[in-house]
């Protein structure tokens, strides 16, 4: 950040709205950067893991938007952040984002991470799109969610894609992520596990699945 630029850590707003950003997987306290100069100054926020970066508005989906737990990075002043349930128990239990999402509310700059690639569709009121599970990033609050099976015995067994996949039905805005940091850590676990017997590689893998396995631990 640049000069000018003052740092204030609090609960932004008591101890009840951080402990709702405690239970949708973000910290208790709250840092907010304030520009105390007279000229613009700029900071810029980093993401926790490898992605990219959505800037959405809550006021252009009707005022409050829906994304996946731990998926705000930061927002101008007046956005809330709101505790949201999955109202389906399936949809909680086998979506991927579990039963807790985050609800973006109030009008201004709002950012959410997600990891990889991000896909932006518009769906048309009725049109439904079946995603893989934890793919979803984020969702105005027309858009209905839900899990279905995938079908077919050698589908579930041997297809390597789970047994659910989630459903969003429109009308509304769907924001899609390519790769979800469970599967990243997935895959960099696997890949460690796998180099066998070099000592330098075992040390290689070790290190990564602690740092992994701290990463994960801290998100939770």
């Amino acid at each position: 950040m640049e000069s000018d630029i003052e740092m204030q850590t609090g609960t932004g707003g008591g101890v009840f709205k951080g402990l709702k950003r405690m239970i949708t997987g973000d910290s208790f306290f709250i840092s907010s950067f304030l520009n105390v100069g007279r000229q613009k100054r700029k900071v810029a926020f980093a993401a926790p893991y490898p992605g990219k970066i959505i800037n959405i508005n809550p006021a252009h989906y009707g005022g409050s938007f829906f994304c996946q737990k731990d998926g705000f990075l930061c927002a101008a002043q007046g956005i809330e952040i709101n505790v949201a349930f999955t109202k389906k128990f399936g949809a909680g239990l086998f979506g991927g984002e579990g039963f807790i999402l985050q609800k973006l509310e109030g009008d201004g700059h709002t950012f959410i991470h997600a990891g990889g690639a991000i896909i932006k569709r518009e769906l048309a009121a009725g049109e439904t799109l079946r995603v893989d599970t934890g793919c979803l990033v984020g969702f105005s609050p027309t858009v209905s969610y839900d899990i279905k099976f995938v079908g077919g015995f050698k589908n579930a067994l041997f297809g390597g894609e789970g047994l659910f996949t989630a459903t969003v039905t429109g009308p509304g805005v769907v924001f899609l992520q390519s790769l979800p940091l469970s599967r990243l850590a997935g895959r960099i676990m696997s890949a460690a596990g796998s180099f066998g017997g070099r000592e330098e590689s075992r040390g290689l893998g070790g290190i990564t699945g602690g740092l992994l396995g701290g990463l994960i631990s801290g998100r939770e």
